[in-house]
Parts: C-alpha cells; structure tokens; sequence
C-alpha cells in the first residue's frame, strides 16, 4: 500500500513539473481589463491614510455600538424571558386561585344548603315539641282533675259507708237472716230435686256484704260422705262440718232470686255430677246498700279516669321529652351546620381575595411582559442598526483601503522592479516548499498528505501575495511611465502565471497524496489527480484619467524572466527527482 501512494506522489510530481515547465517556456499573452472600471487614486498617501483613518474610525465606532445593541439586546432577551416566566407561574397561580374559588363556592353552596335543611329541621323538631309539651300538659291537668274525682267519690263513699254503718237494717242484714230456699230441678224448676232429702230444713241464711253481695249459707242435714263438692259459677263453696254426716255450704253471689249448683257425688254406683236449682230471694237487701253501691261505683269510676289520665299523661310525657331531645338534637345539627356555613363562605371570601390577587399579579406580568417584548424589539431593531452601520462602515474602509496612490514614474519603476523581483522570489520559496513536502509524501503515506496540503496552501498563499505585489507595482508604475509599466506588468503577469501553475500543481500532490491515504483504508486506491492549465492571467491596467485604450502586455519582458525558468526547472526536478530515486532505490 506504501509503494502505492509513492507511485502516485511521484506521478503527480512530474506531471506537476511538467506542467508549470509548459506554462512557463510558452508564449502567454495577458491583455489588460477594459470592461473595468478604474480604480480611485490620489496623488499622495496622505490623502489614502486620511480617507482609511476616517473609515476606520467610523469602523471603530459601528463596532462598538454593535457591542452595545448586542450587550442591550442580551439584557432585553433576558428580561423578556424573565417576565415570561413570570406570566407563566402567575397564569398557573391565578388557575389554582380559580380552582379553589370554584371549590369553595361547591363547599358554601352544599355548607349552605346543609344548613337550611338543618334550620327546617329543626323548626319541625321544635313545633312538635311544643305540640307533644301542650299534649304534657293537657294530660297532666287531666291526671289532677281525676285526682279531684276520686278524692269527692272517695269522700261519698265514705259518708255512704257511715250512713250504712248507722242503719240498723243493714246492721241485722250484715248479721244475716234465715230465709226459705228450696232445691229444685235444674231442668224443670217445678219439681223438687233428688238432693232436697239431704237438705231437710229447706232454709238458707242469708248476709249482707259491705260488697253489695250476698253470702249464702244452706245446711246439709245428711249424705255429707256421698258429697264431694258443691260449686257456683266455676267456684268451690267452702264446707263447714256440723255433724258425723252434716255440714253447713256457704258461697258468694251477687242478690238475686236463684242460682245454679253443681254437686259432684261418690255413691255405692260410682262417681256422679248433677246440678241443681237453689230457690231463694237474696234481692231483700238491695234498698239497704243503694246509696253505698252508688257512692261506690262512683268512685270505682273517679279511680279508673284518674288511671287512664296518668297512663295518658306519662305517655304524653314521654313523647314530649322525646319531642324536646330530637328538638334539642336539630338545634345541635343546626348550630353545626351554619358554623360550617360560616366557616365555608369565609373560605370563599379568602379565596375570591386570593384569586382577585392572582389576577392582579396576571395583569401586572402580562403588562411587564408586553414592556419587556417592546423593550426586546426596540433593542433588536437597534442591534440591526448597528449591523447594518457597521457594513457600511466597513465597506467604506474597504474602498479607502483601495485607493490607489500614484507616485512619480521612476519611483514607480524600481518600485515595480522590487516587487517583481520579490514575486519571483516568493514564487521560488513556494516551489521549493512543494517540493519539500512531495519529497517528504514519497516516503510516508497519511501524515505526508497533512503536510503537503498544509504546505501547498502556504505556497499557494506566498504566491498569491507576490502576484498581487506585481500588479500593484505594475498599476502604479503604468500612470506615469509607459515602459515601466510595461515591464512590470509583464513580469507580474509571468510571475503570477507560474506562481499559479505551482499553486495548483502543490494543491493537486497534496488532494492526491490525501485521497490515496483516505482510500487505502478500503484497500481501495483511487488516482484522481487531474492536472489544472495555467489559466491566463488578467491585469487591470491602471492608466491616466485621459486614457481609455485597452494595453497589451509584452509576451516577453525584463530580467525577472530568469527568475520564472528557474521556477519551472524547479518544478520540474520536482518530478524527475522521486523517479530517479525510486530507480536507485
């Protein structure tokens, strides 16, 4: 791969060599710009060094304004920015502030809402306890005014009772008195029953109870050992024994004129039930007892209303203090709820403040930031200014840069001579640099490229700055001495037709050399050097103001000629040298 990229360089050198030897050995024929326009002289450099000062100054200050609108600008920018910022957290601070008015208002409208119905609760709660309390009330006067009754009745009963104990018929009725009384068929209240024989005597003693009732007592005169049990109404009567085979029977009953008993029998046949029909007026006490029974009854019924009253009251009672309590309840619920009512519509009040605030706050960016963009704008427009200030200010010193000084002819020419001379030298230098660096390419690979293109530019821009010398030296010396000028420019020409040639040639080792080490990392090898043409050089021809023939410049000239054959014979032992060396080696 090596000896590939030396074949190449060498290659390149000597068509390189070749090259430049052509251009410089050919006739070459450099006719002067006439569709130019001619540039601006003076007659003395210190119109040149005013007109470049002047520039300059204007330069200086463009410069330093554009250095002031870009310091304004950056400080605009940032002040824009900032005020953006803020806008933003005081758009998002005035978001949550409306949240949380929003959410407050929800919480006052439920808070407020959860309040009336609490205060109408409440106002139910309350009519109903004093409704239940009116009800209290009335049953408790019911309860003292049934008191009141049976307090009187109480008070008749005992006065009938003493009327009674001072009757001496109800004395004798109280001790009792013996009456007729007859068993009788149950079935058939004519005929005598079969238990009559048992009761020989067919009497009955009947008493008078404090009760209204009667006690009667009939006498067993026998068969008391077949007789089990005597009953009225469901009751037992009591046995009282009398004899071996007697007894007296005694039951209660209420006055009337018969009753029905039920006897249960135990005979020699076995176990009997049968009833019978005890005939006897037990009503001959009813007048004795009247007054009492009703004084009585009258406070029977006094006690019964007063039990129905208290029954009435306590349970009028205890609904009114179940009233009271749910009452007392609502009126806790209601508290609760308007304090939460209060305490939510302070909330909203806080809120609606904190979110006027935030709008304040909005309004107050958005007008900081509307300044700032303001601010930024006019500072841009001025940034702009300056720039364009400055390209003008620089064009100006760029124009005055470019006057041309024009000096007597003799002066002109050793002036043009020097330059020459001096162009033929820097194009020697940049040979022998190319040279240099293909010599230095023809043993190494990458690195040579690196060198021999940073060398060929260097070359290039040596070359390029002698040319422009020429000219120059050339223009200056044409406005006052024809053959000066003559000379120069034909110098110049040569010299910046060969400086080119050399130029190129570097440039095309140096672009070769480069793409066969950038290919040989492919193991591809690409020669692509293409060989430029000395390309004719133009010379704008500086003439008096009174001239305006287009000039041909001489195809041979001056002694500085020499000094262009040794450039080619340079060049061209540029390309002789790597082959004999590749040869020998």
């Amino acid at each position: 791969m090596t000896s590939h990229v030396k074949n190449t360089l060498v290659t390149t050198a000597a068509i390189a060599g070749a090259l430049a030897a052509t251009t410089l050995f050919n006739t070459t024929t450099v006719k002067a710009d006439t569709t130019s326009s001619a540039p601006v002289t003076t007659t003395t450099s210190a119109t040149k060094d005013t007109a470049i000062a002047s520039a300059q100054a204007k330069v200086n200050s463009a410069s330093a304004a554009v250095v002031s609108a870009q310091a304004a600008y950056g400080s605009a920018s940032t002040a824009a920015s900032d005020a953006a910022a803020k806008t933003a957290a005081a758009s998002a601070s005035a978001a949550a502030t409306s949240s949380a008015v929003a959410n407050a208002q929800a919480a006052a409208d439920s808070a407020s809402a959860a309040k009336s119905t609490a205060d109408a609760n409440l106002a139910s709660a309350q009519s109903t306890a004093a409704k239940t309390s009116a009800a209290k009330s009335s049953t408790s006067a019911a309860v003292v005014s049934a008191q009141s009754a049976v307090a009187s009745a109480s008070a008749k009963a005992s006065d009938a009772d003493s009327a009674v104990a001072a009757d001496s018929a109800v004395a004798s009725a109280e001790a009792g008195q013996t009456v007729t009384a007859n068993l009788m068929k149950s079935d058939d209240p004519t005929q005598a029953s079969a238990a009559q024989p048992f009761f020989a005597t067919k009497t009955a003693i009947v008493k008078l109870l404090p009760s209204g009732q009667v006690q009667i007592t009939i006498p067993l005169t026998s068969g008391l050992k077949f007789l089990t049990k005597v009953s009225y109404n469901g009751v037992d009567a009591t046995f009282t024994k009398t004899g071996k085979d007697s007894a007296n029977i005694t039951f209660t009953a209420d006055p009337a004129t018969s009753y029905t008993l039920a006897f249960a029998l135990q005979t020699p046949l076995g176990a009997m039930n049968e009833t019978a029909l005890l005939a006897v007026d037990t009503t001959i006490f009813n007048g004795l007892l009247a007054a009492k029974s009703d004084a009585d009854a009258a406070l029977t019924s006094a006690q019964a209303a007063l039990s129905t009253a208290e029954t009435n009251a306590a349970s009028a009672a205890q609904v009114a203090s179940n009233a009271a309590s749910a009452a007392t309840a609502a009126a806790t619920v209601a508290s609760d709820a308007a304090v939460v009512a209060t305490s939510a519509a302070t909330n909203l009040t806080s809120a609606q403040a904190a979110n006027s605030t935030a709008q304040a706050a909005l309004t107050s960016a958005q007008a900081a930031q509307s300044a700032a963009d303001a601010v930024l704008a006019t500072a841009k427009a001025n940034l702009d200014s300056a720039n364009a200030a400055l390209t003008s200010a620089q064009a100006e010193l760029k124009s005055a840069q470019n006057i041309v000084v024009v000096t007597p002819a003799s002066s002109a020419s050793s002036s043009a001579s020097s330059t020459a001379s001096s162009a033929g030298s820097a194009a020697s230098s940049a040979t022998n640099s190319a040279a240099s660096a293909a010599s230095s390419a023809s043993s190494t690979d990458s690195s040579a490229a690196s060198s021999a293109s940073s060398t060929a530019s260097s070359a290039g821009s040596a070359a390029s700055s002698a040319t422009n010398s020429a000219s120059s030296a050339a223009s200056s010396a044409s406005s006052t001495d024809s053959s000066a000028a003559s000379s120069a420019s034909s110098t110049a020409s040569s010299a910046g037709s060969a400086a080119s040639s050399a130029t190129n040639s570097a440039s095309s080792a140096a672009t070769a050399t480069s793409n066969v080490a950038s290919s040989a990392s492919t193991t591809t090898v690409t020669s692509a050097v293409v060989a430029t043409p000395a390309t004719t050089k133009k010379a704008t021809s500086s003439t008096p103001a009174s001239s305006t023939t287009a000039k041909t410049l001489p195809q041979t000239g001056n002694e500085n000629q020499s000094a262009l054959v040794a450039l080619g014979l340079a060049i061209l032992t540029l390309g002789i040298y790597p082959m004999m060396k590749r040869k020998h080696a």
